[in-house]
């Protein structure tokens, strides 16, 4: 395996489809900051990011040129998915400066459900043996995605683009919808508004509210335990009051399923459980309401079928010309 890591192929000229496609949202949010650049708390910084960003992706190009293998293949691939940490509470920055939509969302879940599910869920089922699997479930995200990109590394390359491309395209559509949608979920949004409120199922719009407070509220109150614990130290260093619809951990982790199921069935076996845990964990540590669950689940398969056809009708080229 380390011989053929570093075994030297005829290498590919241009960008890797992930790169392309980052490159692509780095120019449209950059676009759209110029536009809103004085509104913006610091876009000066975040003009440098993108600069920055986009210096590091054709330098990591030219050094690909000068070892071409399937190492530094997968360094590229693997720095443009972990840039995704930056993009994420990047879209706060953008959607901070409109109005806030929980309001709104929040009322839907009335009207729908009658109720607010993400309160009553962890209202009625606050015990360890509960609160701990679906925690669980839920820090589960990030080691699913590292499982099962692995897996198509290790197992097949052949397929490695595209699957990077996949999740990556997909997250930056959700993060182009998150820009748009200020919408920051009931463990943001609740806290503000009172709990009186809710329980009334009334629910006041609250303008810019989080353009000025921007930090992690509490989770719901049940019994607290090791996943807990780390759920809650992992929103404290990444999260922010955004993204809530649709929910992007069941959205991309519907869609990481799908490319289980299609690689090894049982790949799709042994993560469906924590699979399960994570789309309940979404409502149930009131990160998102249910419709953002739902709709994350719907538009997974969407978003699959998407772009897989945007990757076969302008990204597919072989990553090496020969793996001989």
């Amino acid at each position: 395996m380390a011989l053929d890591l570093f075994k030297k192929v005829e290498s590919r000229k241009g960008l890797f489809a992930v790169e392309k496609i980052s490159l692509i949202y780095n120019l449209l949010t950059t676009i759209i900051m110029l536009f809103l650049f004085t509104e913006m708390d610091h876009p000066w910084l975040m003009l440098r990011d993108r600069i920055a960003i986009a210096c590091m992706t054709f330098l990591l190009m030219y050094v690909y040129r000068l070892a071409p293998c399937k190492f530094s293949a997968f360094v590229r691939i693997a720095i443009q998915m972990a840039l995704l940490s930056y993009w994420y509470p990047d879209t706060f920055e953008f959607n901070r400066v409109l109005p806030n939509l929980d309001h709104v969302f929040a009322t839907w879940e009335q009207s729908l459900f009658g109720c607010q599910p993400a309160v009553l869920f962890s209202q009625y089922l606050p015990q360890i043996w509960v609160s701990e699997p679906l925690n669980m479930g839920y820090f589960f995200y990030y080691p699913m995605i590292l499982l099962v990109t692995m897996y198509y590394f290790v197992y097949h390359f052949e397929w490695f683009e595209k699957l990077s491309f996949v999740l990556v395209a997909a997250f930056f559509i959700y993060y182009f919808v998150y820009i748009f949608v200020p919408c920051a979920g009931p463990q943001f949004y609740f806290p503000v508004i009172g709990s009186e409120n809710v329980d009334l199922g009334i629910f006041p719009s609250i303008g810019d509210y989080f353009n000025q407070n921007s930090e992690v509220l509490l989770a719901p109150d049940y019994e607290q335990g090791f996943f807990y614990n780390l759920v809650k130290a992992s929103q404290q260093v990444g999260e922010r009051p955004t993204a809530a619809f649709p929910s992007s951990h069941v959205g991309i982790s519907t869609i990481l399923m799908i490319m289980a199921w299609r690689a090894n069935k049982k790949l799709f076996w042994s993560l469906f459980v924590f699979y399960i845990f994570l789309c309940l964990a979404t409502v149930y540590i009131q990160a998102h309401y249910l419709i953002d669950s739902i709709v994350g689940f719907f538009s997974a398969f969407g978003l699959y079928v998407l772009v897989t056809k945007m990757f076969k009708k302008w990204f597919a080229v072989p990553m090496f010309k020969s793996m001989e």
